[in-house]
């Protein structure tokens, strides 16, 4: 399952700081999260922030006296950032997008800008990009990635937003686009896990967790612009037959949930800002049903459940994109006058040659090492490898290829977790507004 929109640090950044008030309950691991929180703590980090009173077109100012340091978002709905091609490349290098040197100094400005474009925006200086949020406040996810694993080198695969990064988590490849397909150009005929696996004989099903009934059947699919075999329209059904299935031990071999889009369960940044949405205490407690039905039910002595975010959202990271393999050779084919790398850059950041920013990764499963951190740098496209390796099925594209198979993450000899540990409740107290941080 991969939620929506959501950087490493914004979630993850406090994780030793929770380790440390747990009264010896969590060792202090090697952990690269907020520098405040680190053993040992380092100073509380700062970017350059905007300069509100530069008039248009001066939008934002590269001004390194006129910081935002990283703070402990109060709010649990955030205004939308944005994390698409032109601002990702900018968060790396503000001054030099197209550079593979990274100075990570662009959050707050590509925020500010983003906030001042839109109608009724109220954070205009990109204070939210720089928010984190706790184990307070994310209390579920904290005590589940300190029980069983998680990474801090955990990546999106490519410097785009939420449909590029999505393709690659179905058919490791967004063959060069950088945008998701335009209904006029028809489907992508790249072949994704689900076929490779219908090839093999691997049974599977996608579940949908929005409602609307014209969602369910392809939606993992053509939402993302990938053909499907109509044949296997029964494959797709709604999410709440997750638990149904998972209590019958009916699950399939591989599952993929999709999220809620629509209900706003999907932990999205809100992109209505007179209707706030979105909470992410409302999307994990929302993950936490499924996640807790699995663990309780006949099907969890042989499953592995993989919670992750299709992409970073815009917030702060201070681990840059990491250089990757590319999936297939194609350079983007869908840039435009203005847009970053437009005209043909060689730029590795250019051409699918470097992944993206960090995102959460919780791997729940009775095999999963206890309080285990992985250091080992991988896009999400190991989350293929993994079902690859586990079903004797084909790479997809060279990307998945050179992914680690995540096997580190488990002990299949003394499986630590076949009595599944009792998770807290996630609370829903926290505040969901508009209101400027």
């Amino acid at each position: 399952m991969a939620q929506e929109n959501r950087g490493f640090l914004q979630y993850f950044g406090a994780l030793p700081q929770y380790w440390a008030n747990s009264n010896g309950q969590y060792s202090m691991e090697k952990f690269d999260g907020l520098p405040q929180f680190n053993a040992p703590p380092g100073p509380v980090p700062s970017i350059p922030g905007c300069d509100p009173t530069l008039p248009p077109p001066n939008l934002c100012s590269y001004d390194p006296n006129n910081a935002v340091q990283s703070y402990h978002a109060v709010n649990k709905c955030t205004e939308g950032l944005s994390p698409w091609w032109n601002q990702s490349h900018h968060d790396f290098n503000y001054n030099d997008p197209l550079s593979t040197t990274p100075t990570l100094d662009g959050y707050v400005i590509m925020a500010a800008n983003f906030a001042r474009k839109h109608p009724n925006y109220n954070d205009l200086n990109g204070i939210r990009s720089m928010g984190y949020y706790t184990g307070d406040d994310l209390n579920y996810y904290y005590f589940m990635a300190s029980n069983f694993a998680t990474s801090d080198r955990w990546f999106s695969p490519t410097l785009s937003d939420t449909a590029t990064n999505r393709m690659y988590l179905l058919a490791a490849t967004s063959s060069g686009r950088v945008r998701q397909r335009p209904a006029t150009d028809g489907l992508s005929n790249d072949q994704t896990i689900f076929e490779a696996l219908q090839k093999a004989g691997i049974s599977w099903k996608v579940y949908v967790s929005d409602p609307n009934p014209t969602l369910i059947a392809g939606s993992a699919m053509s939402q993302y612009s990938f053909t499907y075999n109509a044949n296997a329209q029964q494959n797709f059904v709604p999410a709440a037959q997750f638990k149904t299935d998972a209590v019958n031990g009916t699950l399939p071999q591989v599952a993929m949930i999709e999220p809620g889009y629509i209900d706003g369960t999907d932990e999205h940044p809100f992109d209505n800002a007179l209707a706030p949405g979105g909470s992410v205490q409302a999307g994990a407690r929302y993950v936490s049903g499924l996640i807790n039905t699995l663990m309780t039910s006949q099907s969890w002595k042989d499953s592995a459940f993989i919670l992750t975010f299709d992409e970073f959202g815009g917030f702060y990271d201070n681990v840059p994109p990491q250089p990757a393999v590319s999936p297939d050779g194609i350079s983007p084919i869908d840039l435009q006058p203005g847009d970053g790398c437009y005209g043909g850059s060689t730029s590795p950041t250019c051409n699918f040659m470097y992944t993206g920013y960090r995102v959460p990764l919780i791997v729940v499963s009775p095999f999963t090492k206890r309080h285990y951190v992985s250091h080992t740098v991988a896009d999400f496209t190991a989350i293929l490898k993994f079902i690859e390796t586990r079903f004797n099925v084909s790479n997809l594209t060279a990307r998945d290829a050179a992914q680690m198979d995540m096997t580190e993450v488990f002990d299949f000899t003394n499986p630590p977790w076949m009595t599944p540990p009792s998770p807290p409740a996630q609370v829903v107290t926290g505040p969901c507004d508009n209101a400027v941080p």
